[in-house]
């Protein structure tokens, strides 16, 4: 039955199974003789349990002994299922809790055990109401620990064993929501571009989401208060136009805080604060936020969500150019990620580490940061660090004056933001890369259409302001190299007054600085100043107005 080994209590489980027997005491005996006789493995674990295995000739005599006996097969079968789905149900609750390390190493220890127990439930006798508790009892480990591809295929394949019911009232009709739910979240957080272009370019997949988030949204209560239905507010992405999910997650929480843990009062506060550091204005509550997220995430235990708290913190800080203190809490949510293993993470918080060395003018340290970054994405196979690497290290050549090799690392970033939608602001920077590299090389109004474009997706997005204004500043670049001096400073002036106390980093200082000289030595003092003057009032639109008389 087993794969991949088993422990004294799983044989226990197999061996009170017998049809006609009551449960044997000598079951550890039994062990005992066979790895006596070397029939049986015995290796202890690091937390001093022993494991058991068949050596690979034993288990094929075993095997073939065993189909001799269907009915002692069969109820082994399900005995083995009944035990890896108690376990993983018990593992549950505490893969989110101060107990969760241990309970990690011990569904990865029986991962193959668990495998096979659903592929029993999908496959050789598909039983959908148990492969539904193994698929919700395993989702979070899945996808925390990375195995989110095979998780999409395992719940696509229990998907495919019924139809949903069309009564709410029906009892299969909450688990189905989950499930879709849940292939929705690990399509959209393994970047599984075929799967997301069914729900968003099928009128049939369209219409499953909708179905999906009305069920969730309409009966707010315990279903949607528990994972993965508490992320129905994502499915807004998945729509042709995504709304403004702000709204959504504030019902989420208040539904939650009636209906909820601790846990998944953090999970969904976890996101709107994501949400809110990424959009524009003065991030209102943020800090709220942050301060309770942090007493939750102690108390629940979750190293996961601390990682994750510490991210958040560290994105505020950096906005506000505090880089030293946004390092501290970069670093601490790494170490908190590799700690409980979730490796999807690492590279990115390793590549952020980098953009700071960047930020304060470091661009060796930038480099060797991201080279880490981009190795440790390749181990854990996490394809989504690609575009912003491309990113980051085209920022660093046009820092250096290196056009050349500006111009491959933009198009590596330009070929990942085709693959697949990408966020607003990834799409904001690549573009406007892109336009900065064009004028370098002489792009002229060809350069300053893109680069507008880019200030477009932006606003239009609703990026947090010094996206924004980086976007702005970019124009401005543009600009100045086309010729255009006048409307560079105008431009210039209008993103320096958005940016009032926001600091700029060292390399939009030289390039802020760099704009400037042009333009100085293209005008005179007194055309620079009225220039200057007639950027001071401008709003984002009013410069994408002045920008429209360029090319596209």
């Amino acid at each position: 039955m087993f794969a991949g080994g088993w422990d004294l209590a799983a044989a226990e489980a197999l061996n009170q199974a017998a049809p006609g027997t009551t449960r044997t005491p000598g079951t550890a005996d039994t062990l005992g003789a066979l790895v006596d006789k070397s029939l049986v493995v015995a290796t202890p674990t690091d937390d001093g349990e022993m494991r058991y295995r068949l050596l690979e000739t034993i288990h094929e005599y075993a095997v073939g002994r065993a189909a001799e006996t269907p009915a002692l097969l069969a109820a082994a079968e399900a005995a083995h299922t009944a035990h890896f789905t108690a376990l993983a149900e018990q593992a549950e609750p505490l893969l989110r809790s101060h107990a969760q390390l241990p309970w990690i190493a011990r569904l990865e220890r029986d991962l193959d055990n668990i495998r096979a127990a659903l592929h029993r439930t999908v496959v050789t006798a598909p039983d959908e109401p148990t492969a539904h508790r193994l698929v919700f009892a395993m989702g979070w480990f899945w996808w925390l620990r990375n195995y989110r591809p095979e998780a999409l295929a395992w719940v696509e394949r229990i998907l495919l064993l019924g139809d949903d019911p069309g009564d709410p009232a029906d009892p299969r009709h909450w688990p189905r929501m989950h499930l879709h739910m849940l292939s929705f979240f690990l399509a959209m957080e393994s970047q599984n571009i075929s799967a997301l272009s069914s729900f968003r370019d099928e009128a049939a997949g369209m219409a499953l989401v909708a179905r999906v988030r009305t069920a969730f949204a309409r009966d707010p209560g315990p279903q949607s208060a528990r994972f993965p239905g508490l992320l129905w507010p994502f499915t807004a992405y998945l729509a042709d136009e995504p709304a403004d999910i702000r709204p959504l997650l504030d019902g989420a929480i208040a539904n939650c805080r009636v209906h909820g843990g601790d846990w998944e009062i953090g999970a969904v506060l976890m996101f709107r604060t994501h949400l809110v550091i990424d959009r524009p204005g003065d991030r209102p509550g943020v800090e709220q936020d942050l301060a309770e997220l942090r007493v939750i995430s102690r108390r629940v235990g979750d190293r996961w969500m601390r990682a994750q708290v510490a991210g958040v913190a560290a994105e505020a800080l950096l906005m506000r150019g505090r880089y030293e203190e946004a390092r501290g809490e970069y670093e601490e949510a790494l170490a908190l990620a590799r700690e409980v293993g979730a490796y999807a993470e690492g590279p990115f918080l390793m590549a952020r580490l980098a953009e700071l060395h960047f930020r304060s003018g470091d661009t060796e340290a930038a480099l060797r940061g991201l080279a880490q970054a981009e190795a440790e994405a390749q181990r854990c196979r996490v394809r989504d660090l690609e575009a912003y690497a491309g990113y980051l290290k085209a920022a660093i050549a046009l820092h250096d004056g290196d056009w050349p090799a500006a111009r491959r690392h933009v198009e590596t970033s330009g070929a990942y933001t085709d693959a697949g939608p990408l966020p607003p602001h990834v799409a904001a920077f690549v573009t406007g890369l892109t336009a900065r590299v064009e004028a370098h090389e002489g792009g002229g109004d060809v350069a300053v259409g893109r680069s507008a474009e880019a200030l477009r997706i932006a606003r239009d997005g609703q990026c947090a302001l010094p996206i924004t204004i980086g976007m702005a500043e970019g124009l401005a670049t543009t600009l100045v190299l086309g010729g255009r001096a006048a409307d560079a400073v105008t431009v210039l002036a209008a993103a320096d007054t958005w940016r009032a106390d926001i600091p700029r980093s060292v390399p939009e200082r030289r390039e802020v600085e760099d704009v400037a000289s042009r333009a100085r030595a293209a005008l005179d003092p007194a055309a620079y100043e009225e220039a200057w003057a007639a950027g001071r009032s401008l709003t984002v639109d009013a410069v994408l107005a002045l920008a429209e008389s360029y090319g596209a």
